[in-house]
């Protein structure tokens, strides 16, 4: 069984200690494929580094996340963008709108996403969106400019039925991860009514370990916990789920 994690800052300081053996862990449990969003200049050469010692395994982004977009958003886009046309990257991401921790700078987030937007379509890449507590408004945006070409997954979706319906019916994919392990948190209303080409499998490590890890860091050799998860919700077997998830993934990021 083959799984991939779409979503997995496997290069954060917090696996420093820890790294080569947190992965070779993944890669034993049958994690083949990560997939490492970026988050701003200050982890690019941290990503970049672990790409390079695992280059059949690990796959960098390339964007701005929303936390990290300030009244200097535009210095990192021009880094962003100069990147972009250097080498290749798998997605242009994680970005989008994040209204959980702070407002101050919502209107520079809908400016910076807009940008990535569009190096998304110059590029031909997939979007990876972040949406804390701004669906609409990241969705909203998406339908402005959606004109058949756009594609991408919304990460750590959790939303309801109604937001991931409208989400696929965008050309986007739902990421799925150790928020589904939770309880009382909609899984069991959501995902049973979703076919599995709309999914994709993730971590979002080190944050959002699944149940039983929940509160502890998080790592990509839990992703079997999500999938079998999935795949209850689902009634499908768990293997169906991996393949399925990892075909999307390799689909959506060219790999």
């Amino acid at each position: 069984m083959h799984l991939t994690d779409s979503h997995a800052h496997v290069y954060s300081e917090q696996f420093k200690p820890d790294r080569d053996e947190m992965l070779h862990r993944a890669f034993e449990a049958g994690v083949t494929t990560i997939v490492m969003p970026a988050i701003d200049h200050t982890t690019l050469d941290s990503m970049l580094e672990t790409e390079a010692r695992f280059p059949q395994q690990c796959f960098a982004m390339m964007g701005l996340h929303p936390t990290s977009v300030n009244q200097h958003f535009e210095r990192e886009l021009y880094a962003v963008e100069e990147w972009l046309g250097k080498r290749p990257f798998a997605a242009v991401g994680e970005c989008g709108l994040d209204l959980h921790w702070d407002k101050t700078y919502f209107a520079q987030q809908q400016e910076a996403l807009r940008v990535q937007i569009d190096l998304a379509k110059k590029h031909n890449l997939p979007l990876v969106l972040h949406t804390r507590d701004a669906f609409q408004q990241t969705a909203d945006l998406i339908e402005a400019a959606q004109d058949g070409t756009l594609r991408g997954v919304f990460h750590c979706f959790s939303g309801s039925k109604a937001e991931a319906d409208r989400a696929i019916s965008l050309g986007f994919l739902l990421g799925i991860g150790g928020v589904a392990t939770f309880k009382n948190r909609g899984a069991d209303k959501v995902l049973p009514g979703l076919a599995l080409s709309h999914l994709l499998l993730e971590t979002d490590c080190p944050y959002l370990a699944p149940v039983p890890h929940r509160g502890k860091r998080n790592e990509p050799s839990y992703l079997p916990l999500i999938a079998h998860r999935v795949a209850e919700l689902l009634g499908k077997d768990v293997a169906e789920v991996a393949e399925a998830t990892t075909q999307n993934a390799q689909k959506l990021f060219n790999l």
